[in-house]
C-alpha cells in the first residue's frame, strides 16, 4: 500500500459520522501502524506534557476536539483568538495549542516529528511540526478571555505558566493516556455515540459541570431534559479546573451519589477529561461544540457558564448570561440545540424548587452558597435536606471535614534573617504542646540539603524548590497532618502555584515575617550580605535579586517589633480564631 493509499484508510478507520451532523474524526492509527510508530518514536526528540496538554491531547486523539486533527498551527491560531474560527472559517472558540521552551523549539525544524508523552514517559503520540510560533500571550489573553487580569485562572496560566513557543501540526495517535481511577465512566465519543445507539438514545441534553451537584442541580437538568423531550447526559469535566474546586474523584462519588435520585433509565453519568480554561461565553461554546462530538442533540447553558468569579475589583469577570447570548448568536451553525436555564431556587413557602424567574415577591427564597457550605462543613454545622441529599453530605463530610481535624500548611516567607524559621520552630513547639496532630517541617535549608539537592538559584530553580515544597506540604495536608514551610520564597509565582496545590486539599496559611531589611543584615550570622554587598554572591536575594511582597498573606509579622514568643503565640492564636486547632 502506498503513503496515500495508507492515508485514507488510516482517515477512513478513524472517521464516524454524527447522528446531529459532521463528522467525528479519531486521530489513532490502526493497531499495527501505532506499534511501529510506538518503536520509531524512541528515536525522536521528546516533550513530556504537562496536565493542560495531555488533557487537550486526549479530546484530540478521541474526537471530543473534532474538526481539529492537532495543535493549532498560527493562521488557525490568528484566527481563533481575534474571530472564535480557524482558518478555513469553521467556528472554533478556544486556543488548542502545544506550548514548549525556547530551547526545545531551537532544537526543531519544521517537518520534524516530535514524541508527545505522559510524566511516565510512555509515548501517546507523534507530533509533525507544521508551525513554530511565538504568540502573543497578552493579546491572547484580552481576545480569549477579555481580561488580563490574573485574578482570572485562565490569564495566571497563559501568562505566568504557559511556554514561550507554540508548536502547530498534525497529531497520529499511539495509544490513549491510561485512567486507574472510574475506568467505566470514560468514555470517548464514539463509546458514548455507541451506548446511545444501544439505548436506543436519540435525543440526549448535555449537562456541564465542575462542582458537586446538589437537589437544585437535579430539578434543573430534570426540567430542561423535560423540556426539549430528551434523556440526560451528565458530563462533569474531571481533567483540570478551577484552583480550589474540590477533587475530581469526590466530586464523582457525589455524583454517582446523586444519579440514583433520577428516573430509572432517564439519566446517565460520563466523565469529561477536559482541562477548563474558565473562559466564561467562549468556553460555554467550546463546551457545545464538544457535546456535540460526544453525541449530545442540546446541550444546557446556565447563568455564568463557565465563569471564574470576580476579578481583582471586585467586579464579575463575565455578565451572567453573556454565555448564552452568544450561544442563540451561533444557534444555526452550531448544530446542536441549546437550553437556556436560569438559576433554580428553592421556596419554602412552597416546599419545592423553581426558576428564579418564576419567583413571586411572597415566596420566601433560600440558598446556600458554594462558601456557606464550605463554611458548614469546616464547622460540622448541619446540611438542611431541602439543599442536597444525606448520601452526598456523608460524602462531602468525609472529604471535608471539621476544620479542627482538617491539614492545613504554614507557609512562612520573607528575606533571609528575617526570622521566619525561628518563628516556625516556636509555632511548632505551641502546636505540639497543645496537640497530638502530626506536624512536617520543611525549612528552607533542611529542604535543600535534601528534597532539592542539586537546584541552584536562578529564578527557574529556586521557583522548583518552592513547587516541591508546596507538593510535598500538600501530600501531609491531604492525610490530615500539618505542614510547617519555611522557605524565603522571594517570587510570587512559585507562592501561587504551591498555594494552589495545598489548597486543593486543605487550608494555605502564607505568614509574610515581613522584618526590613537592614535588621535582616544587622542579624546576618554567616556574613552572607556582606558578601554579597561585596559582589561575591550573585542573585541574593534582597541585593541583587527581587523579593516580591505577598500582596494579601493571611498573616504579617515583623520580628523587629515583637518577639519571636510574642509572634508564635499571635499564629497560634489565629489557627484557634478560624478553628484549625
Amino acid at each position: 500500500m502506498n503513503a496515500v493509499a495508507a492515508e485514507i484508510a488510516s482517515a477512513e478507520h478513524n472517521a464516524l459520522v454524527a447522528p446531529h451532523g459532521g463528522v467525528l474524526r479519531e486521530l489513532y492509527l490502526p493497531p499495527e501502524e501505532a506499534e511501529a510508530l510506538k518503536r520509531r518514536s524512541a528515536s525522536l526528540p521528546q516533550w513530556t506534557l504537562n496536565q493542560r496538554q495531555l488533557c487537550d491531547l486526549e479530546l484530540l486523539l478521541n474526537g471530543g476536539f473534532s474538526p481539529l486533527q492537532g495543535f493549532l498551527g498560527r493562521a488557525d491560531y490568528d484566527g481563533v483568538v481575534a474571530h472564535m474560527r480557524l482558518a478555513d472559517g469553521t467556528l472554533w472558540p478556544i486556543p488548542i495549542t502545544l506550548d514548549v521552551d525556547e530551547a526545545f523549539a531551537a532544537s526543531l525544524a519544521e517537518g520534524a516529528e516530535i514524541s508527545l508523552n505522559d510524566t511516565q514517559g510512555t509515548p501517546l503520540a507523534v507530533l509533525t511540526v507544521e508551525d513554530i510560533y511565538f504568540p502573543d500571550h497578552l493579546a491572547e489573553a484580552r481576545q480569549v478571555f477579555g481580561t488580563t487580569d490574573r485574578t482570572h485562572p485562565g490569564v495566571a496560566e497563559l501568562l505566568d505558566r504557559t511556554g514561550s513557543v507554540y508548536l502547530g501540526g498534525k497529531l497520529k495517535g499511539i495509544q490513549a493516556p491510561s485512567h486507574y481511577d472510574f475506568s467505566t465512566l470514560r468514555l470517548g465519543p464514539r463509546q458514548l455515540r455507541e451506548w446511545f445507539a444501544e439505548q436506543g438514545w436519540h435525543r440526549i441534553v448535555a449537562f456541564q459541570t465542575r462542582n458537586p451537584m446538589h437537589r437544585a442541580h437535579r430539578e434543573l437538568t430534570l426540567r430542561a431534559a423535560e423540556k426539549v423531550g430528551a434523556k440526560l447526559l451528565i458530563q462533569p469535566s474531571v481533567g483540570r479546573t478551577k484552583p480550589g474546586d474540590v477533587d475530581h474523584y469526590t466530586r464523582v462519588r457525589c455524583y454517582r451519589a446523586l444519579i440514583e435520585h433520577y428516573p430509572k433509565q432517564h439519566a446517565t453519568l460520563s466523565l469529561l477529561p477536559l482541562a477548563m480554561r474558565m473562559g466564561g461565553p467562549r468556553e460555554a461554546l467550546w463546551h457545545a461544540i464538544i457535546r456535540k462530538n460526544h453525541g449530545a442533540s442540546h446541550f444546557i447553558v446556565g447563568r455564568d457558564h463557565a465563569g471564574p468569579g470576580k476579578d481583582s475589583q471586585g467586579k464579575p469577570f463575565y455578565d451572567p448570561y453573556a454565555a448564552q447570548e452568544l450561544l442563540a448568536r451561533h444557534q444555526d451553525e452550531l448544530g446542536i440545540g441549546i437550553v437556556p436555564f436560569p438559576a433554580m431556587v428553592y421556596a419554602a413557602n412552597r416546599d419545592t424548587y423553581l426558576p428564579q424567574t418564576e419567583v413571586e415577591p411572597h415566596d420566601e427564597v433560600r440558598d446556600i452558597s458554594g462558601t456557606e457550605l464550605r463554611r458548614r462543613l469546616h464547622q460540622g454545622e448541619a446540611i438542611p435536606e431541602w439543599f442536597t441529599f444525606p448520601e452526598v453530605v456523608k460524602i462531602l463530610r468525609e472529604r471535608h471535614p471539621a476544620r479542627a481535624q482538617q491539614g492545613f500548611a504554614l507557609f512562612f516567607t520573607g528575606l533571609s534573617g528575617s526570622g521566619k524559621s525561628t518563628v516556625a520552630q516556636a509555632v511548632l513547639a505551641r502546636l505540639l504542646e497543645t496537640g497530638s496532630r502530626p506536624v512536617t517541617v520543611l525549612d528552607g535549608d533542611e529542604v535543600r540539603r535534601h528534597l532539592s539537592k542539586g537546584l541552584g538559584f536562578s529564578r527557574e530553580d529556586r521557583n522548583a524548590n518552592i513547587t516541591r515544597i508546596g507538593y510535598v506540604a500538600s501530600e501531609v495536608v491531604r492525610h490530615g497532618g500539618i505542614a510547617i514551610c519555611a522557605p524565603i520564597a522571594p517570587y510570587a509565582e512559585a507562592r501561587t502555584e504551591a498555594r494552589q496545590l495545598v489548597q486543593s486539599h486543605g487550608r494555605f496559611v502564607e505568614i509574610h515575617v515581613s522584618t526590613p531589611l537592614e535588621v535582616c543584615e544587622s542579624r546576618d550570622r554567616k556574613g552572607l550580605y556582606a558578601a554579597a554587598r561585596a559582589g561575591k554572591i550573585k542573585g541574593f536575594t534582597g541585593i541583587d535579586d527581587p523579593y516580591e511582597t505577598p500582596a494579601a498573606p493571611e498573616l504579617r509579622l515583623d520580628t523587629s517589633a515583637i518577639s519571636v514568643a510574642d509572634a508564635a503565640e499571635h499564629v497560634v492564636a489565629w489557627l484557634r480564631e478560624q478553628g484549625l486547632v
